[in-house]
């Protein structure tokens, strides 16, 4: 009867067992749990990125290149003779004339020079004239053997040499008066002059390593860019461009485009083995002289139409060693990562030459978050730029593809 009597603060071993079950079970029903949720993606960990539909339509195929202007014609005015600057005729700056005078050598040395030669040449010629009468006289002489033969031969002989020596004299003075004319240095063309690189005192001439200035014609003004062998043989092959009636743009430095269409002029006769360019020049009016030579500009050029092209947005075309890749949406929501051939842009879309159909849906944001056969949600993506003309519709296409995907 003791045995059977429950003392007091003894544990009940029975109920003490039961919770410790009840515990173990527990446990393992949320560690089953938690393992067996790891397999199963929770709904927030499922990116949300905005898709945009890809376009087709007509594009213009613009080209861009930095160019660098500069005088359709430089004249660079040096001194012929040598001697001492004595004026400067025009301002720096201005626009001159052909042959209008813009600095003056000291001309008494090449004056002096002048009247030296004339004294010499009267003097050949009174001694030719002379000559020429004394052969006059011994010819019928000789007929009639007056005279000797050995007479007859000095006769000629004089008159040919006082000939020669006059000639000779007659050159002399000839270039004498070329060199004095040489003491007026004026312009070659009409056009800018420049600053002079000289001054009035110094002493020039023909070896002076530096000019006295420089003359340009800069109505029209030449712009010469450096189109890569690529691009160079890609406008000569394209069926749509036609580039010697290709319209030019040009872009100067503060972002403005001047008022004038250009045209392309010439291409160099080679490419440049060192950067792998050929140089183009392309032509611009410049009547009010605005373009000087030297300025750095851009020249856009319109090569033509590219007919059906496929767009999408720039941001949308990721690049990795070379090669271009978009993310596509399915329509089951999930991402396929596709190689893509790129073309020319346009504006803030990439011409999409392959690997791509028009209406299917790219990431345009988000792309940095997606990875091959991931389910993704979508919204359509927001820009200000239009995609094209039919952009209202094509973005209420995105949005209702995103939200029937999203109510499934």
């Amino acid at each position: 009867m003791t045995n059977s009597v429950k003392r007091h603060g003894d544990p009940d071993h029975r109920s003490f067992r039961g919770f410790f079950l009840i515990a173990v079970c527990a446990g393992l029903a949320m560690f089953v749990a938690m393992s067996c949720g790891k397999g199963t993606p929770v709904e927030h960990e499922v990116p949300t990125v905005e898709v945009t539909n890809v376009v087709q339509k007509d594009v213009p195929v613009y080209v861009e290149w930095v160019g660098t202007s500069d005088g359709f014609i430089n004249a660079v005015i040096r001194a012929q003779v040598q001697g001492y600057l004595i004026k400067q005729s025009y301002s720096e700056g201005d626009f001159v004339k052909k042959g209008q005078l813009l600095f003056e050598i000291d001309p008494r040395p090449f004056q002096a020079a002048v009247d030296q030669a004339k004294g010499t040449l009267a003097i050949s010629e009174a001694q030719w004239a002379n000559a020429k009468a004394n052969l006059k006289r011994v010819k019928p002489l000789a007929a009639e053997n007056a005279v000797s033969q050995k007479d007859l031969d000095d006769a000629v002989a004089s008159e040919q040499s006082f000939r020669a020596q006059t000639q000779a004299n007659q050159a002399a003075l000839e270039k004498a008066q070329l060199d004095l004319s040489f003491t007026k240095i004026v312009s070659l063309i009409d056009g800018i002059a420049g600053i002079a690189k000289t001054q009035v005192g110094d002493l020039v001439g023909p070896n002076q390593a530096e000019e006295l200035t420089t003359v340009s014609k800069i109505d029209p003004i030449k712009v010469y860019i450096n189109v890569s062998e690529q691009e160079y043989l890609k406008a000569s092959q394209m069926k749509h461009a036609n580039l010697e009636k290709a319209v030019l743009d040009l872009i100067l430095t503060d972002g403005s485009t001047y008022p004038h269409k250009g045209k392309f002029f010439i291409a160099d006769r080679q490419v440049d083995v060192k950067t792998g360019t050929i140089k183009v020049a392309c032509l611009f009016r410049n009547p009010a002289h605005l373009l000087r030579p030297g300025q750095f500009t851009k020249v856009k050029a319109l090569l033509g139409t590219r007919k059906n092209a496929l767009l999408v947005p720039q941001r949308a075309v990721s690049e990795l060693q070379g090669t271009y890749q978009v993310a596509v949406v399915g329509a089951d929501n999930k991402v396929d990562i596709r190689p893509v051939n790129v073309a020319e842009k346009s504006g803030v879309l990439w011409v999409i030459e392959k690997g791509l159909k028009p209406g299917e849906r790219v990431v345009a944001e988000g792309v940095q978050k997606v990875r091959q056969g991931m389910p993704v949600h979508v919204k359509p993506f927001q820009t200000d730029t239009p995609m094209s003309p039919k952009s209202p519709a094509a973005a209420q296409s995105a949005a209702g593809t995103a939200s029937e995907t999203g109510k499934r």
